[in-house]
């Protein structure tokens, strides 16, 4: 398994966003219930306020079978975010995601 990183940054107002936001946190939920590794979270400026964007790493079999997995993410699916999606390669260190 490789690891791979999903970035978003919102494209429609944050009313608008919303709903899908928490779809997607419970989609999220259902993942790791089952067992899979991944972690979803809000990107914070310097004073520790959200950013209109959020991160995803989680682990597939490749990239096409990452982006198959993004391509369900209730954020994608709504068309409220511009995304772009990468593998990741720790080089020092390793990460539990909990």
């Amino acid at each position: 398994m490789a690891w791979f990183i999903k970035t978003e940054v919102f494209c429609q107002p944050r009313e608008l966003v919303t709903p899908h936001l928490r779809a997607h946190l419970a989609w999220v939920s259902e993942l790791r219930s089952r067992g899979e590794l991944v972690s979803s979270g809000y990107l914070v400026d310097a004073g520790g306020r959200p950013g209109g964007g959020g991160l995803m790493i989680f682990q597939a079999e490749d990239h096409a079978a990452a982006e198959a997995f993004v391509l369900q993410d209730p954020m994608i699916l709504s068309g409220c975010v511009t995304w772009q999606l990468q593998g990741w390669i720790p080089s020092v260190g390793d990460i539990r995601i909990a």
